[in-house]
């Protein structure tokens, strides 16, 4: 019962087959959770589920996660409004790849000694020969019976479900079915999206083989304004540093909203319910130092890119604000000011373009504003003071990096970039 309470307080449950199940398992009864490989990287609302794995895995339950080769080629309707696009086999497979790997470095990564068992339903649904599959699966199931399912009846009031959305319940039935057979599954979790999905297999498990299995939900996780934290919703933070950069990553956490980072501590981090409430004691007194956010951005970091990665994003997140560039690759600086305004100026242009011209279409007003600002001691070049208005562009990192970064003030950037020949 210890691992309810501890789920509890995170915020990390919110339906359950039986109010008591967690009391009916026994250490080595297995549980899993399964990941739909529909995109080439595992995203944050992700990242929850792998957590809530590792906290059953603490508490004596032998961990599967599951990777949906076959039912990633359909795609849950649960959570969206039309039809999903289909993937091919190989990207599907391709995905599969990636995403395990992922998975098993965030689990080295939090110090796991159980390591949890991959398996791809696609192993036991490929030489399913349709006609079994419907004898065997499809006749535990009324039509109204799948129906009810809120994936469901959403797509019905609105433009409809094809048949092939409408046998993933049975998909994802079937194999909830197969690990309670061959592998003592006992416990499936999931999002509350996939509630629906979820009971299904109960469903199955019961009528089927009159076994005892059990189930509970996570929350979706969403911001104070209701938005979710999910690829689905558009906003996508992906744990691949490719698709979502470690700089970029630390940041989305380091600008949580003060309404939602305590909450995001509990379901995000390990740390103890003492040393969460510490930290907001500490949040409550000095929220200018948001010290919360730099705990949550720095712990996320690090669990999922490494003490390295972090350490890295935290010298960009400086540079932003005018620290060294010195050290940061040409990539980490395109990142950083990737959101700044840029202009693009030639190598021909090169010879004679000078400061303050350059100045007046990028910062300033005017060649007058940019002569005022430098006087002043207000332009930047790579962070660093411009002393001399005659400066001539050609001797500014342009030409060796390909860019430069100017600053007016504190935060005025502008990025210019030499056209490639």
């Amino acid at each position: 019962m210890d691992v309810l309470r501890e789920l509890s307080w995170r915020g990390l449950i919110q339906e359950t087959s039986d109010p008591e199940l967690f009391s009916k398992l026994r250490a080595g009864d297995a549980f899993y959770i399964g990941f739909d490989p529909t995109a080439p990287s595992l995203q944050v609302g992700n990242l929850v589920q792998l957590i809530v794995a590792i906290h059953l895995t603490k508490a004596g339950l032998k961990p599967i996660l599951l990777f949906g080769g076959a039912t990633g080629m359909i795609g849950d309707p649960g959570g969206r409004s039309a039809e999903r696009n289909l993937l091919e086999l190989n990207v599907v497979a391709d995905n599969v790849a990636l995403q395990e790997r992922q998975a098993k470095t965030l689990w080295e990564n939090a110090g796991q000694s159980v390591s949890p068992q991959f398996v791809n339903n696609l192993t036991w649904s490929k030489d399913l020969s349709i006609l079994t599959f419907l004898r065997d699966i499809g006749k535990h199931f009324t039509v109204n019976y799948m129906i009810a399912k809120e994936s469901v009846k959403t797509r019905l009031s609105g433009d409809g479900i094809s048949y092939t959305e409408f046998s993933y319940m049975l998909l994802q039935s079937f194999d909830f079915l197969h690990l309670y057979e061959n592998n003592n599954v006992r416990l499936q979790f999931g999002g509350s999206d996939q509630w629906g999905n979820i009971t299904a297999g109960l469903e199955l498990i019961r009528r089927k083989i009159q076994g005892d299995a059990y189930a509970f939900s996570v929350p979706l996780i969403t911001n104070s304004e209701g938005k979710k934290f999910g690829k689905s919703a558009g906003n996508a933070v992906w744990l691949d540093p490719k698709l979502t950069s470690p700089y970029k990553f630390h940041q989305f956490w380091l600008n949580v909203p003060d309404a939602d980072v305590i909450r995001l501590l509990k379901v995000f981090t390990f740390e103890s319910e003492e040393s969460i409430a510490a930290i907001e004691k500490s949040m409550q007194g000095h929220p200018e130092k948001r010290e919360a956010q730099k705990y949550l951005a720095d712990s996320l970091c690090t669990f999922v890119h490494g003490a390295e990665a972090t350490d890295d994003a935290k010298r960009c997140a400086a540079a932003l604000f005018g620290g060294s560039l010195d050290g940061l690759s040409r990539e980490q600086l395109l990142d950083i000011f990737s959101e700044a305004p840029s202009s693009t100026v030639s190598r021909a242009q090169l010879d004679s373009l000078d400061m303050l011209s350059l100045l007046a279409t990028t910062v300033s007003k005017s060649k007058g504003d940019a002569r005022r600002l430098v006087q002043g001691g207000g332009i930047y070049v790579d962070n660093e003071r411009l002393a001399a208005e005659t400066m001539p562009v050609r001797e500014t990192k342009l030409s060796e990096n390909g860019f430069i970064v100017i600053r007016s003030g504190k935060k005025n950037y502008h990025l210019v970039r030499l056209a490639e020949e």
